[in-house]
């Protein structure tokens, strides 16, 4: 396709667009008082339907229904696995937690420090 056509093509469907914004189309009497009550009942129906099924279930069916049921569920099962496994084997871009928490307690002897002291209340 060319510029040219390209042009030609563009000109085409703006005057047809143009055409379309200037119509005023009206709804067929009716119709649409018809179509917002058929909206309205299927919203209606499907709230009752909705209601119907978790009233009589446990908290955990509600539970579960709330987040979305079991495929939602299998969502939430695979980013726990993924998130304890990143943190027990995490990257080499993040740092390892494990290792800050072992390298935090062999720097810090609290029994040998004078900070330990501070903490303590004193009686009497």
């Amino acid at each position: 396709m060319t510029m040219v056509d390209k042009d030609i093509e563009d000109s085409i469907l703006e005057t047809h667009f143009a055409a379309a914004r200037c119509a005023n189309t009206v709804l067929p009497a009716g119709l649409a008082a018809r179509m917002l009550a058929d909206a309205d009942r299927v919203q209606a129906e499907s709230l009752r339907v909705g209601e119907g099924a978790l009233a009589g279930a446990g908290r955990w069916r509600q539970l579960l229904a709330l987040l979305g049921g079991w495929p939602a569920m299998g969502g939430l099962a695979t980013a726990c696995a993924a998130g304890v496994w990143i943190g027990v084997s995490p990257p080499d871009f993040l740092p390892d937690p494990v290792g800050l928490m072992a390298e935090q307690n062999s720097s810090v002897n609290l029994l040998d420090s004078y900070a330990l002291s501070s903490v303590l209340p004193e009686d009497g």
